[in-house]
């Protein structure tokens, strides 16, 4: 299985590279931002839950969002592999996806690092917010949402590239420009299994 961790800061351009991956390689997609805002606006228990903590700019607690991850990977069994978009965040997360994905028979094939200048995330953002109308793409919220990557999930380069499955691609240029760099790494995956 091609399983890809897809990795940036907010407004790196994960979900937008993570759909080209997806319809190149033919992969199922998990992105827990996805899965949690469809639950709040759902206004289910776990939505107002994850609301309390989205809104602040915060991650959510690991046991919940590895229960919420281990449901939605159940429910893509016999794929050809998965984009894990949005998780995992932390080092615990990232063990226990190592654990969950283990248990299947499988792993991380590759962690991609979209890398990006932090201006231009915030500029990334603040249009996002202007367009989508995403409550949590405010600059209070961008700010917090910023200290908390780079505390809690930046460390996760080193996780990754402990594991040899690390790989920066330049996050800047055009959409175009930075899906051909993904898709000669993924590419070069493929041929190698």
């Amino acid at each position: 299985m091609l399983n890809v961790v897809i990795f940036g800061a907010p407004g790196s351009g994960k979900g937008t590279q993570s759909e080209l991956i997806i319809k190149e390689f033919g992969l199922d997609h998990i992105s827990t931002g996805e899965v949690l805002r469809n639950e709040i606006r759902n206004g289910t228990g776990l939505g107002k839950i994850a609301d309390e903590y989205i809104s602040k700019g915060l991650l959510l607690p690991d046991e919940l969002i590895i229960h919420v991850l281990t449901g939605v990977l159940d429910e893509k069994r016999g794929t050809k592999g998965v984009v894990f978009d949005g998780f995992p965040r932390t080092i615990p997360q990232a063990k226990a996806l190592k654990k969950i994905l283990n248990e299947r028979g499988t792993d991380v094939a590759v962690m991609l690092n979209l890398d990006v200048e932090e201006d231009e995330l915030v500029r990334r953002l603040l249009e996002r917010g202007r367009l989508s109308g995403r409550q949590d793409d405010n600059p209070d919220t961008i700010k917090s949402r910023l200290e908390v990557y780079h505390n809690q999930t930046a460390p996760l380069i080193g996780f990754y590239r402990e594991e040899g499955t690390y790989h920066a691609i330049r996050g800047t240029g055009t959409i175009d420009e930075i899906f051909g760099l993904i898709k000669k790494k993924l590419e070069s995956l493929t041929t190698d299994c």
